[in-house]
C-alpha cells in the first residue's frame, strides 16, 4: 500500500472556504435569534451583527467569483451526471462495506458528480431564495409603498427567508457528514486546512 500526495487546494481556495463557512454558520446563529429560537446577543444586536455578516459575505463571494473566472477554477462545479450513479451507490451502501470509491480527485477534478450537482442546487436555487428574501426583507421601507408591495408584504418575504435558512442549514449538515466519509473521518478537513490531498493506493 502506498500513499499519494497532491496539492489540491490553493491558499485562496482554503481562504474563502474556510471564511465563508464561518460567515454562514454566525448568520445562521444570529438568524435563528433573530426568529425567536433563543437569546443570546439580542434582538437589535443579532439583527446588526446578521447584516453586517451578509454584506462581509457578499464581498467575498464577489471576489471569489473574480478569482473563479480568473483562474479557470469557475470549470470545477460544471455540473456532469457522468458516474452519479456510483457515487450515488458509493454513499448509500459503499461506505458501509468499505468498497473503493469511484471518483478519484485530480487538480482539475476536484468535485465529484453529485458534489457538483449540490453545488448547482446550491447556487441556483438556495442562494436566490435566501439572498433575494435577505435584501427585500432589508430595504422593505424602499418598496412597502410600491406596486411590489401591494403584492407583497413582510411575513411573506420573513417566511421565504425562514425556509431558505433551513435549506442552507441541511446543506450544510449533509456537507459536514460527508467531510468523515473520506479514508480516515478527519481526511477531507484535513485537506481542506492543509491544501494536500492524501490517498492510499492498494
Amino acid at each position: 500500500m502506498t500513499t499519494t500526495r497532491i496539492l489540491l487546494y490553493k491558499r485562496y481556495e482554503r481562504f474563502w472556504h474556510w471564511s465563508q463557512a464561518l460567515l454562514v454558520i454566525f448568520m445562521l446563529i444570529t438568524g435563528f435569534e433573530i426568529h425567536g429560537a433563543y437569546e443570546w446577543l439580542g434582538f437589535h444586536r443579532a439583527a446588526n451583527f446578521h447584516t453586517l455578516t451578509a454584506w462581509t459575505l457578499l464581498a467575498l463571494w464577489a471576489f471569489t467569483i473574480f478569482w473563479q473566472f480568473t483562474t479557470g477554477e469557475w470549470r470545477q462545479y460544471i455540473p456532469t451526471l457522468k458516474k452519479v450513479d456510483a457515487m450515488v451507490r458509493y454513499y448509500l451502501l459503499g461506505i458501509f462495506t468499505n468498497a473503493p470509491n469511484p471518483f478519484r480527485k485530480t487538480t482539475v477534478k476536484k468535485h465529484n458528480p453529485l458534489q457538483r450537482l449540490a453545488y448547482l442546487a446550491l447556487l441556483a436555487f438556495v442562494s436566490p431564495i435566501v439572498w433575494g428574501s435577505g435584501l427585500f426583507y432589508l430595504f422593505f421601507a424602499y418598496w412597502k409603498h410600491t406596486v411590489l408591495g401591494a403584492y407583497l408584504d413582510l411575513p411573506t418575504v420573513a417566511l421565504t427567508h425562514t425556509v431558505g435558512a433551513f435549506m442552507m442549514l441541511v446543506f450544510f449538515i449533509v456537507h459536514v457528514y460527508l467531510t468523515t466519509t473520506g479514508h480516515t473521518p478527519f481526511a477531507h478537513i484535513k485537506t481542506m486546512i492543509t491544501g494536500w490531498e492524501e490517498e492510499e493506493q492498494h
